[in-house]
Order: C-alpha cells, then sequence, then structure tokens
C-alpha cells in the first residue's frame, strides 16, 4: 500500500489514468469506431489518431462519470489539436504538459487555458456558427450536462484574484488528509512510494526531486525557467460532505496525489534509447520522455491530412471525429439500433470495470477487441489485491461474453479480451 491512508491517494476525481498512453487499434478495418469509458485524459485518444491511416475513418466515442473530467479532456484536446496561434511544437508541449499535470501554471499558459476555455464556451452553448474544432463534438450530451460545462468553462475564464482558490493550500490539504500524523515525515513517505512502489512497477524514469516536488505541491513538469503561481482550474472541483447534517460542495484539488501524472506519457516510449540506465539510474527522466512523446505525437497529428490548419475547410477534417456522449448513456447504449454492433474497440478504466457487463455484445463489433486498464499503478493495493483484481476482471469479462485475446498484447496493465466464439 501506499504511506498513507488507503483510498485516499486516487482522490475521489480521476484527472489522468492510471497507465500509459496506447493505440487502441488492431490492423485491418476501414472506419472505425472506439468507446472510451472512463479514460480520464486524452492519453489514448492522441495516442490512437496519430497512429491512423490518412485514408481511414475513425470515429472516438467518450463517456465519463464527470462533468468537470469531460470539460478538462475538451481543453486539453482543444490544446492538442488546434494550431495553438504563435506556438511551435516545444511552446505547444509545455503547454499542454503544464495543463495536464502541474497545480499551478505560468501566466503566459493561464492566458492560453483561459482563450481556450473562451473558444469551448462558446462552442458548447452554439454561439459559434462552425465548431471550435470540427472534430470534437458535444452535441449528444443532455442540455443539462452542457449547460453545466459551459459554467465551468466560464468559472476557468475568469481571471485570478486574492478571493481565488489558493491551490498550494487546497494540495496541502489533501497530503495532511492522506498522510494523517505522518504527515511530519513526509518525505520518508514520499521516498517509500517512489522507491518501493513505482520503481518496483518498472517507472524508474520517474525521478525523486521531480516526484517529490510534485508530490509537495503538484508541480510535475517544470521544463524552463519560469513563475509557476497561476492556479490551474482544470484540476479543481467540487466534493460534497455531510457536515451537521447538511450536504457542503467544497472547491478544491481532490485527484490523484500519490501515482503521479506521468504514468501517462513519462515511463513508455518507441524510443526505447530514452529508457537506458547508467550505473542503475536512468539517463532521461520521466519528465523528459512525457516531453518527448507529447511532442511525437504533436508532430504526427499535424502531418495528418484532416486536421484543420488555418486554410483547411471543415470537411476536410471528417475523417477523425471524437464524440462526448451523456453520463448514463453506457446501459442505453444496447438499446439503440444506432450503436449495435458498432464498437471496434471498447476501453474500460480501472474505476469504472463495475458497469462491465453482458450488454457490450450488443454493440460490440464481431472482431471487437474489449480492452481494460488494471490496477497495477493504483498505489492503495498491495499486491493480492492487485492479483485479485485482475481475476476479478477476467472473470467479469467471461461473465459478459468475452475470452482473453493471447494475441492481443495483455500484460500486467491491461487486460484484452475478444468475444466469445459460439460453438
Amino acid at each position: 500500500m501506499s504511506a498513507g491512508r488507503p483510498s485516499e491517494a486516487a482522490g475521489c476525481v480521476t484527472w489522468w489514468g492510471f497507465s500509459p498512453a496506447r493505440d487502441l487499434l488492431t490492423p485491418g478495418e476501414r472506419e472505425v469506431n472506439v468507446l472510451l469509458v472512463g479514460s480520464a485524459d486524452p492519453r489514448h485518444i492522441l495516442k490512437t489518431i496519430a497512429g491512423f491511416p490518412n485514408e481511414e475513418s475513425l470515429h472516438v466515442w467518450v463517456i465519463e462519470n464527470s462533468m468537470e473530467v469531460v470539460a478538462r479532456q475538451l481543453l486539453l484536446l482543444y490544446l492538442a489539436l488546434m494550431p495553438l496561434e504563435g506556438m511551435g511544437h516545444n511552446e505547444k508541449t509545455e503547454v499542454f504538459l503544464e495543463v495536464f499535470g502541474n497545480s499551478e501554471i505560468r501566466s503566459q499558459t493561464e492566458e492560453t487555458l483561459r482563450c481556450a476555455a473562451s473558444q469551448l464556451s462558446l462552442s458548447v452553448t452554439e454561439a459559434l456558427e462552425t465548431p471550435t474544432h470540427p472534430c470534437l463534438n458535444t452535441t449528444l450530451l443532455k442540455f443539462k450536462e452542457r449547460d453545466e460545462l459551459a459554467r465551468i468553462f466560464k468559472l476557468w475564464m475568469q481571471p485570478q484574484s486574492s478571493s481565488s482558490i489558493s491551490m498550494s493550500r487546497a494540495w496541502d490539504y489533501r497530503v495532511r488528509q492522506h498522510l494523517g500524523t505522518r504527515y511530519n515525515s513526509k518525505m520518508g513517505c514520499f521516498d517509500w512510494d517512489l522507491t518501493m512502489k513505482l520503481h518496483q512497477k518498472g517507472c524508474g524514469g520517474i525521478n525523486k526531486q521531480q516526484y517529490v516536488q510534485w508530490r509537495e505541491g503538484g508541480l510535475a513538469f517544470e521544463m524552463r525557467e519560469g513563475v509557476y503561481q497561476m492556479t490551474n482550474p482544470s484540476l479543481l472541483s467540487s466534493r460534497v460532505f455531510s457536515q451537521r447534517g447538511n450536504k457542503v460542495a467544497v472547491r478544491g484539488y481532490w485527484g490523484d496525489i500519490v501515482s503521479s501524472p506521468y504514468l501517462a506519457f513519462g515511463i513508455d516510449t518507441d524510443d526505447k534509447s530514452l529508457l537506458k540506465t547508467q550505473n542503475g539510474q536512468h539517463i532521461k527522466t520521466a519528465q523528459d520522455i512525457s516531453f518527448v512523446n507529447v511532442q511525437a505525437l504533436f508532430q504526427s497529428l499535424s502531418s495528418r491530412r484532416g486536421f484543420p490548419t488555418t486554410s483547411q475547410s471543415d470537411t476536410e477534417a471528417k475523417e477523425v471525429s471524437v464524440t462526448f456522449l451523456p453520463m448514463d448513456s453506457l446501459h442505453k447504449l444496447p438499446d439503440k439500433q444506432k450503436y449495435s454492433h458498432l464498437f471496434n474497440t471498447i476501453y474500460f478504466s480501472a474505476s469504472c470495470t463495475h458497469q462491465l457487463g453482458p450488454a457490450l455484445r450488443q454493440i460490440a463489433a464481431p472482431d471487437a477487441v474489449l480492452i481494460v486498464e488494471l490496477a497495477k499503478y493504483i498505489l492503495d493495493l498491495n499486491k493480492e489485491q492487485e492479483e485479485g483484481f485482475a481475476k476479478k476482471v477476467a472473470s467479469v469479462a467471461l461473465e459478459g461474453g468475452f475470452e482473453p485475446w493471447h494475441e492481443g498484447k495483455s500484460d500486467d496493465v491491461h487486460a484484452v479480451f475478444i468475444p466469445q466464439k459460439k460453438t
């Protein structure tokens, strides 16, 4: 277990996933539909789009359990997919990683975030004649969900003032809440979680100095000299507490404070030279690897046909779409003809495995692949609980009509299944 109170480390809102970015496609389909349930961030979407052949069509469908997570997904996708004015790949990568993994950001990054929030707000309220980005579709969300998105984006657009929430205080509250009486020896707790947990699980590239800096104050990516002191509003959310019989919503930081945002882009890479060690130490840190991976994704995305440059029309960008579905839609999809046997790939995060069930067969294509994130990087669990989680996933998948796919790169991070063949 992590060196603190179980269940508090991962938080109650998932701002980033607990597994590396993964290309979700199997080759061969001309038109592909991918369903993501609870993926939390766009890492899989970006990796999948970047590797997708130009001449084919890719439709990604996303279900999340919080509109605050949907808003952040839209923001990160906007930053990744839009040509940001006057920004090269280097600066764009820095801005993306700051917004992705830092509790506090630079003032120029906050300005970029506010501009993006303004565009996204206009888009979800349909105040724009054309969508903010032709690939991003929020029209299938319920009206109240789109109203909630607009409210969140407006919050992000507000200039920060002395009355704004202090992210440093919000972060410290979570650390104190998690560690309890161990707070005064927090450095030892941080070191334990890094060396005895993350490093033992193959995350040797997570550098001690950088990890401790993130654990103390939420700063994961510090890529240039600069002042990181503006609250990152995309990492704030409301949590409801009971107080003297009344329910009170408290705004603060309620996400992961142990596993780290390095997992998404910083612990695995196609360029294996970045994983080299010297005298038992990794030469490149998870921060370095995150930068290289995200920059490579952006370069692939910008060279794709079908993404808008300043001169492209909307119709040229229809090869790829990302559509957000209502939060309660998963159990309703099997009743709609539109989704019957539609999805070639279905992805479930570890936090949503309770929603796996037989109804998935109704929406899975005959040759579908079901990918389920396991609990390897959820540090609240011990080895036995982690193994028990994997067995439970396999059992529930089997009950739902899916069997392990032995060619499908199942490992201790993801389990991969295919529909059972009828005998």
